[in-house]
């Protein structure tokens, strides 16, 4: 009770200081609502910026290797000369590594060709092209709105048969809602759709393309129409896994089966890349560090400035509050009590500027930034409300020291 009553009486004297001078107790804010918006936008920017792109890489899989001719590159030294003289990753690599491996959930190949025109009468609009194989939809999600996802027997006998994203289906098809079954071109070839994939909307990072805007095919079908030659370049997708922790057992299997078909020798150097989606994820990890720290520099220098600026409001106050201190100490009241009554006080107005901050970031969220959608988060709530409470206690311990040790004689006499 009496907790109660001491934090009651405290609030009630920081909220009378508030209000005896606002203009000098809001220009002394207003360091430590700047710096919390710094610090609070900045954070909430990249965890929405990190969201985006991680959503993204969820499109090319989780618990993946990629088996390609190139590296990513995240990192080391990258030496072009030496991936330019390695084999292409080809089908007859994918038929050979899916027929023999034994300890993955799922091998799949893929390629992409795009900026290429598909039709229906007078209507149309540029697309992605995807050949893919049967497994696709186990290592990226296909959500098939209406209609259906492929067979076993349209993929193995390269049909003519394309799952299609909304937009697409919106452009070719304006005034038919399920336009399952119909056909459309590209290239003057037809195509009969079998489903139409689930609407995504834009997103900041499309890494893989957007669903909304992606023709997916039957990988032969995609090779006999729009590769070059035989023997083009693919993308093989290994899914590993539960069990397998790290993909360790998968890929050493991959790697030993993809060089038996190469026929490389014991001494010879692996000529392909074995590529994982969380390489990226850790690059993106660490610019978004960079830029964090770069907030927190930025945000403390304001939060520093507001800190003192606190601390003087609580030097005055305690020069103001000289006599009254002296009667409370007079009447029995503890050092304690005067000591928590001023930090209190502090940590009430320091708070004050991390909430107005944290407003103002909250604002923000609400500005239109195209695909990007910031999100303020709990995390990040109580990340600014903690800061601002520390910089409260820090900026008031002296003020409430010294105004907890006076002589309680002294105080009262002091005009």
């Amino acid at each position: 009770m009496m907790f109660f009553r001491q934090t009651y009486e405290s609030l009630r004297f920081a909220w009378q200081a508030l209000r005896s001078n606002i203009l000098r107790t809001t220009l002394s804010l207003l360091g430590v609502t700047v710096g919390i918006f710094a610090i609070i936008g900045v954070f909430t920017i990249v965890d929405s910026l990190e969201r985006s792109i991680r959503n993204s890489l969820a499109e090319i899989g989780t618990d993946v290797l990629y088996v390609q001719k190139w590296p990513w590159g995240f990192g080391g030294e990258y030496q072009w000369w030496k991936y330019f003289q390695w084999p292409e990753t080809t089908y007859s690599d994918y038929k050979f590594l899916a027929e023999r491996i034994e300890g993955a959930e799922a091998v799949v190949v893929m390629d992409f060709m795009g900026g290429l025109s598909v039709k229906n009468g007078n209507n149309s609009m540029d697309a992605l092209l995807q050949g893919i194989s049967y497994d696709y939809n186990k290592i990226s999600e296909v959500e098939v709105e209406k209609g259906r996802y492929f067979t076993p027997q349209e993929i193995d006998a390269g049909r003519s048969v394309a799952v299609i994203g909304a937009d697409i289906a919106e452009a070719l098809f304006p005034n038919n809602p399920d336009p399952v079954g119909k056909s459309f071109k590209i290239k003057g070839l037809n195509y009969v759709i079998i489903g139409i994939q689930k609407k995504k909307g834009k997103s900041l990072f499309d890494i893989a393309g957007n669903p909304d805007e992606k023709v997916l095919l039957p990988y032969l079908t995609f090779a006999k129409s729009f590769q070059s030659r035989i023997g083009n370049s693919v993308d093989i997708v290994v899914k590993g896994r539960p069990e397998d922790e790290g993909l360790i057992e998968m890929e050493s299997e991959v790697i030993g089966i993809l060089r038996s078909k190469r026929g490389l020798k014991p001494t010879q150097e692996t000529n392909f890349s074995i590529n994982r989606p969380e390489a990226a994820t850790k690059a993106v990890s660490g610019l978004f560090g960079v830029i964090t720290l770069a907030g927190w520099v930025i945000g403390s220098f304001s939060i520093l400035v507001g800190g003192f600026g606190i601390a003087n409001i609580m030097f005055v106050s305690v020069k103001e509050r000289t006599n009254l201190i002296g009667i409370q100490k007079s009447l029995g009241a503890k050092n304690y009590v005067i000591l928590f009554q001023f930090l209190f006080e502090a940590m009430f107005l320091s708070l004050i500027g991390g909430l107005v901050g944290i407003l103002l970031v909250y604002f923000l969220s609400f500005i239109p930034l195209g695909s990007l959608e910031i999100v303020l988060s709990p995390k990040n709530i109580m990340l600014g409300l903690s800061v601002s409470s520390i910089i409260g206690v820090l900026a008031g311990i002296i003020p409430a020291f010294g105004a907890a040790r006076m002589d309680p004689v002294e105080a009262i006499r002091s005009k």
